[in-house]
């Protein structure tokens, strides 16, 4: 089992979503706010692709193994996420945050 830790924003997305009703966008957002909820998106996606890249890497038997090494491993993912964010991403925090800007313009 793989326990993942969503950043707020992707709870509150996530709910809305299973819901059925589109996640809103604070009419008053401004664009700082807008930049880090894509960069904790893009975060968050580059962390599950990670994830899915380690799960086929095997464990030292030497140094690892057992269930620390898998909620240590799941960190050590979600660190590289937000590293990777930081260091300019793979553009996805660009394209979300153009994306909600517009949508925040059309529904003013």
């Amino acid at each position: 089992m793989n326990a993942t830790v969503l950043p707020s924003s992707a709870l509150t997305a996530t709910q809305a979503l299973s819901d059925g009703a589109a996640p809103r966008l604070n009419a008053k957002a401004v664009p700082a706010e807008i930049r880090k909820q894509a960069e904790e998106f893009e975060a968050f996606f580059l962390s599950q692709m990670l994830g899915h890249m380690f799960d086929g890497v095997d464990v030292n038997s030497t140094f690892g193994g057992g269930q620390g090494e898998s909620v240590y491993r799941s960190l050590m993912v979600q660190e590289y996420g937000r590293t990777l964010t930081k260091a300019g991403g793979v553009g996805i925090a660009d394209m979300v945050s153009r994306e909600m800007m517009r949508m925040q313009e059309r529904s003013q």
